[in-house]
């Protein structure tokens, strides 16, 4: 007989699982739902000194009275971390540790740190200083429970439920560091993602696949992910659907990376056309694909997604789908130039748009480009980066182009406020030609973004062509050599050439 044991998020308790629970317990499964010290029917029970330590021993003290040798203790966003540290000082009572739309807190790290926006890192900071001595950070107001995790498929009366039983949040429990000691680093471990909330494994496999260190442990054989199509809370918006996948994850199941793990990374794949190559100038962070011509040539500058760690190599303007880019422009007789920016972590958009943008100076003040023609080309994450372009988009711009592009920040993003907001900018575009691609077997999370770009732009009248790859996957370019996509990647690329052309 599984036993679970259930932490929450922030502001929670245990009553958010309500729903969660019958459906366990008609397994015949024990199911205890904790409520952390200050929380919930707890609240009472907090006070200045209450921290991570104080949630950690709450957890220990469930562990130590349930008369079962092992559980599988669940942990929620916040929660995961006095799950983390619990299970450091108990592992022989943990049977598998489950991550719910939960992070991958490091050794030192407070909760705090993950939070990905920066603005709601230091407004969490604000708010709980100026509670006073009780040192409590006040639960979102109805209007911002968006903000702290998507709300999509919460019912209004869950909604309701969830606004009104939320209780201050102990600031000391978001600011003291988790310390791991390695003791629970060989449990078994499952990651169940929200897509709604911009998490998938599709997302997961391509960071794996950049080879950042910390990243590999989720290719071992004990580490299983599952999704769930839904927002931030799948106790309120699908309990049946979150009790079936803990039953699952917890007799082991689960999608596992280790098969993909010796596989060449996507992003380091063949491109799709077999080019030559050409004359390439590097000039600080940018690449110059150059035709053989002796005037100067209108250009096409791309611009690759992210976030990408620091610490990649080779970096993305070497990577094969950016060089065939290059190249196949400069074969066409323009100048193709690829950047390098700065988009490492989800707070790093602002510094990745100056250097875009310092890279656009660049490529234009190059006496072999025509620095009154034009283009921009986007892809995956990059997208967000358009925003600036779309809203003001200068006389010598003659077209921004997206592929495979996410165009609203997704919601664990934390930038739904920013202005990196394509889907609001393209209102402001005017008649600026946008080529825009789009791949059939997108990941949810992105395809949505897609969608309502595609409607804010019809409602506006802006000038959007959109090629479809039916069959296509998010970097297809690499990963589908197929005629379907080698006839959207010309019908893309002449698009932009042709704009360019245009006087």
């Amino acid at each position: 007989m599984t036993t679970f044991v259930l932490v929450a998020d922030t502001f929670t308790g245990g009553w958010i699982w309500r729903e969660v629970l019958p459906r366990l317990r008609e397994s015949g499964a024990e199911a205890h739902p904790v409520t952390l010290t200050g929380l919930g029917e707890r609240r009472h029970l907090g006070g200045p000194e209450t921290d991570l330590e104080t949630h950690i021993q709450d957890l220990l003290q469930v562990l130590d009275h349930i008369d079962a040798p092992e559980v599988v203790v669940v942990g929620h966003g916040y929660g995961i971390h006095p799950v983390l540290g619990a299970a450091g000082r108990r592992p022989d009572r943990i049977a598998r540790i489950v991550h719910l739309d939960a992070g991958l807190p490091r050794d030192g790290d407070p909760a705090l740190a993950l939070v990905p926006d920066k603005r709601i890192r230091d407004q969490l900071r604000h708010r709980g200083e100026q509670a006073g001595q009780h040192r409590r950070v006040p639960p979102p107001t109805r209007e911002q429970w968006q903000r702290w995790g998507s709300t999509v498929g919460v019912t209004a009366d869950a909604l309701a439920r969830l606004d009104r039983l939320a209780a201050p949040h102990p600031l000391g429990t978001l600011t003291q560091p988790l310390r791991l000691s390695g003791a629970a680093a060989g449990l078994p471990v499952t990651g169940v993602l929200c897509t709604a909330n911009g998490s998938s494994i599709a997302a997961v496999e391509a960071l794996v696949g950049f080879g950042e260190p910390r990243l590999q442990a989720l290719t071992d054989p004990g580490v299983s992910f599952f999704e769930l199509g839904t927002g931030h809370w799948p106790m309120l918006s699908v309990p049946t659907e979150l009790a079936d996948v803990l039953l699952r994850a917890a007799a082991g199941e689960g999608h596992r990376l280790a098969a993909a793990a010796g596989e060449q990374p996507a992003h380091l794949r063949p491109f799709l056309v077999d080019l030559a190559e050409g004359k390439r100038d590097r000039l600080g962070n940018v690449d110059l694909h150059l035709p053989d011509a002796e005037s100067p040539r209108p250009a096409v500058v791309f611009v690759h997604g992210g976030p990408v760690p620091a610490d990649v190599r080779p970096t993305p303007r070497d990577w094969p789908v950016f060089t065939g880019y290059g190249r196949y422009v400069a074969s066409l007789g323009a100048v193709g130039a690829t950047v390098d920016h700065r988009l490492h972590t989800l707070d790093d958009h602002a510094r990745a748009a100056e250097d875009v943008s310092e890279a656009v100076a660049l490529v234009r003040a190059d006496p072999r480009v025509d620095g009154q023609r034009v283009a921009l080309w986007f892809f995956s994450g990059g997208g967000l980066l358009s925003a600036d372009w779309l809203a003001a988009p200068p006389p010598w711009l003659r077209c921004v182009a997206a592929t495979y592009p996410v165009l609203e920040p997704l919601p664990s993003w934390g930038l739904s406020g920013s202005r990196f907001h394509p889907a609001a900018s393209v209102r402001d575009a005017g008649r600026l030609p946008i080529v825009l691609t789009r791949v059939g077997l997108e990941r949810p999370e992105i395809a949505v973004t897609v969608d309502r770009f595609l409607t804010a732009a019809a409602e506006c009248g802006a000038d959007v062509e959109v090629i479809e790859v039916p069959d296509g996957q998010h970097g297809f370019e690499t990963v589908n050599h197929t005629e379907q996509s080698r006839t959207a990647l010309e019908h893309a690329v002449r698009s932009v050439l042709e704009h360019l052309r245009e006087r």
